[in-house]
């Protein structure tokens, strides 16, 4: 991989993994453009390498989040167990939100492992699913949209929300899915606004990119050119800086707007792509 190959990932990942598109799907179309000769496993390791980036993005942008919620988590906790059993202190709200996100993040973590040979595999790689995935999230994500109340804040969150878009989480295990359409998706079905359920699918991706991408990390350093692990580096600090602008963007863009745009964006080309290999123009693998 050149370093330029690295860097045009890099920004591919940045650009997609937040936005609602799918950023396998594309992460997975640029390898082919760019004529990347890896194994599924080694483009996987990539992929999740580069993620890191993202992960990055996350914690500066919602520093501040994290650090009231880790604060309060630790101090209502120490004082619940201070407290005498005729009363005291309950969970604050950043408290409850730092439970949700655990609670959230199982079921994706469990699937993963289960399984995780698949994901590694051809399966996260073929076109017939990504491009299937494509379309079908894109017309969930449009259903949701049309009967959503998208009246419940932050500060209305509960365990229904942590579940749903925790449960949502695991269709990004399925390539063009896309995380964060998935959870906003399933935000939206919920009755959270347009900007909670981006918010929080923000907030939940956390831990299941940290993880995915420090164990792919560890074997990435076993089944890649040592030269290739450089260059990714380089397209690891491009991600990390295009991944902050997609979130900055997409949070202030659905505060007054529609998933619509992402929603046509994703019918464009998840059937195109299903026309080219009907047609023989693209091969699946």
């Amino acid at each position: 991989m050149t370093l330029l190959q690295a860097i045009l990932l890099g920004i591919v990942q940045g650009l997609t993994e937040f936005i609602p598109i799918s950023s396998t799907a594309h992460l997975v179309l640029a390898s082919r453009v760019m004529y990347l000769s890896l194994t599924p496993e080694q483009l996987t390791a990539s992929i999740a390498v580069v993620q890191l980036g993202t992960l990055l993005a996350v914690f500066i942008y919602f520093a501040g989040d994290i650090w009231n919620i880790t604060l309060a988590f630790i101090r209502d906790h120490l004082n619940l167990l201070k407290r005498n059993n005729g009363g005291g202190p309950r969970l604050s709200h950043d408290a409850w939100l730092g439970w949700l996100v655990i609670i959230g993040s199982i079921p994706v973590g469990v699937i993963g492992l289960l399984f995780k040979k698949q994901i590694e595999g051809t399966f996260t790689k073929n076109l017939w699913v990504i491009a299937t995935m494509m379309v079908v999230i894109a017309l969930l994500l449009g259903i949701a949209e049309l009967v959503s109340r998208k009246r419940r804040g932050m500060e209305q969150l509960g365990l229904s929300d942590s579940l749903a878009v925790g449960f949502a989480q695991c269709l990004a295990l399925i390539p063009g899915s896309s995380r964060s359409g998935s959870t906003i998706m399933a935000g939206l079905f919920v009755g959270e606004t347009r900007e909670t359920a981006a918010r929080f699918s923000f907030l939940l991706s956390m831990p299941a990119i940290a993880a995915s991408g420090l164990l792919e990390l560890k074997q990435a350093l076993h089944i890649l050119p040592h030269d290739s692990l450089i260059t990714l580096a380089a397209g690891t600090v491009v991600s990390a800086v295009v991944g902050y602008a997609s979130i900055w963007f997409l949070l202030r863009y659905l505060r007054t707007h529609t998933t619509g745009v992402f929603i046509g964006y994703r019918l464009i080309v998840g059937v195109a792509i299903l026309v080219m290999l009907f047609s023989g123009r693209l091969s699946a693998l």
